[in-house]
């Protein structure tokens, strides 16, 4: 365990605070609510950004950007819209030193501004479909804040597409959870379930909102990424129509979803350790760590140079560093950069040199081995894939262990109370049930997963007909 850093089991929330304060990653702003993403954290950010742009761009998407301030009217243009976002929104009512003619409401989300100019870009099916995101900041008036996970200001992607047919607006809405899925799972070494959220969790203005939910050290559950079918509610609130090929008019279908830096905050609940951060290597701003140690400045210019030589052709195969600070001892240097959750961490001093090895430490499993420096670089290539699937399984692992089939509400009650996990129980599907669950347990309906089969049942509160199963979990 680190110096200052609250173990798991004495205080979970406590714990992540103190590993975002020892790793550097965030702190909170003057503006309570808010926060201020300091450069490690906000690396982490770039390197998530990066691949899902990539990811994004790949599949056909363009990037876009639209303003951060919304007349007033535009959402309240989109009834259950305005009625979902309305308690959340920041409204800017004077501005130049007078009262503005109409307020302006700082973004709380895009779909409004973003369809009224689908207004004037479509017109024909030619122009369908239209396929753009946009990275930016949102404002959402939020009560109950923490880090990266809930904030009143956050970084996003949203994506806003325009369809000919719903089919088409469906096929999108899945092909963007497929890649939030991958993204998750390969980059974040997180695993994910997938599937639909129910009537009462959808978006606000959506038809269907698909999500991934994921399971944190804790055992509670995070939603870490929704895409939603628009059905054509804002294409009609802002008339957005399309000329079909045979000559009609016809109201467009849309779909709109996106990831935050509330991944930043998955990301750390997933792998970290009572000793601070820890990094899956992909996302890792930087993968290996050499530290020097040395007890005269000769010795420091040998192995200085000595790493020239070793690392010559390194910069395209791992993002590396070389810790060459004077002002540090080598022990402070090795705990700061655990904290950081730096993958790998090369140790040499003298004794290293003569016999042509380093000291190599994995931080995921703390364990310490001697290795030549011949043929080093292919090693550490090796061990960085070795170290990303290690960790996908081990949050596998843990999942697997905590999901659990229950039958009787009794039970469900006191493992959420007692055990957290993911249940999978059977549900009526009616509105009042998912009310009671929520309101006697403080658990909710995280997913109706889309990769599990049809199951007749009982429903665990009111022992009616139920069709299928669900995934009940506590959450963040």
């Amino acid at each position: 365990m680190a110096k200052g850093i609250t173990t798991r089991e004495e205080d979970y929330s406590r714990w992540y605070l103190d590993v975002i304060a020892a790793a550097k990653l965030a702190d909170n702003a003057p503006v309570k609510g808010c926060m201020v993403i300091r450069p490690n954290g906000y690396a982490i950010w770039e390197r998530m950004q990066a691949e899902l742009d990539r990811m994004f761009k790949e599949s056909g998407h363009v990037n876009a950007y639209f303003p951060l301030l919304i007349p007033e009217s535009f959402l309240k243009k989109e009834a259950e819209h305005v009625a979902g976002f309305a308690p959340e929104c920041a409204v800017v009512t004077h501005g130049g030193g007078k009262k503005l003619e109409e307020p302006l409401v700082v973004r709380p989300t895009s779909e409004t501004i973003v369809w009224f100019m689908y207004h004037d870009w479509i017109q024909s099916y030619r122009d369908l479909p239209l396929l753009i995101n946009q990275w930016a900041n949102v404002v959402r008036w939020e009560m109950r804040t923490r880090l990266f996970l809930r904030t009143m200001e956050f970084l996003w992607q949203e994506g806003h597409t325009a369809h000919a047919t719903y089919e088409e607006a469906e096929e999108e809405t899945l092909l963007i959870l497929g890649i939030y899925k991958k993204f998750a799972e390969e980059f974040m070494a997180m695993p994910v379930l997938t599937g639909l959220k129910t009537d009462k969790e959808r978006f606000a203005g959506a038809l269907r909102t698909y999500c991934i939910e994921a399971m944190m050290q804790d055992r509670r559950a995070l939603q870490a990424g929704t895409s939603h079918n628009l059905g054509q509610n804002f294409a009609k609130a802002f008339d957005v129509t399309f000329q079909t090929e045979t000559g009609a008019r016809e109201h467009v279908w849309a779909t709109s979803w996106g990831v935050s830096t509330r991944l930043v905050g998955g990301l750390i609940m997933t792998h970290s350790d009572d000793s601070g951060l820890v990094l899956p290597p992909k996302l890792a701003p930087l993968q290996v760590v050499i530290v020097p140690i040395w007890k005269s400045v000769d010795e420091k210019s040998a192995i200085l140079n000595r790493l020239d030589e070793v690392t010559k052709g390194w910069k395209n195969k791992f993002r590396f560093k070389i810790d060459d600070r004077d002002n540090y001892r080598p022990g402070w240097k090795f705990n700061e950069w655990e904290k950081q959750g730096v993958p790998i961490r090369l140790e040499i001093g003298p004794k290293d040199m003569e016999n042509s090895e380093f000291v190599l430490v994995r931080r995921d499993t703390g364990e310490k081995e001697r290795v030549p420096q011949e043929g080093i670089a292919e090693r550490l290539a090796a061990m960085l894939d070795t170290m990303q699937n290690h960790l996908f399984q081990r949050a596998l692992d843990l999942r697997e262990q905590n999901s659990h089939i229950v039958d009787d509400y009794d039970e469900l009650k006191q493992r959420l109370e007692e055990d957290g996990g993911f249940y999978r129980v059977h549900w009526n599907g009616k509105r009042e049930s998912e009310d009671r669950l929520q309101e006697e347990t403080k658990a909710t309906i995280r997913v109706i997963e889309s990769d599990q089969p049809a199951e007749k049942g009982k429903c665990i509160l009111t022992g009616e007909a139920s069709e299928r199963r669900v995934v009940v979990a506590k959450g963040y």
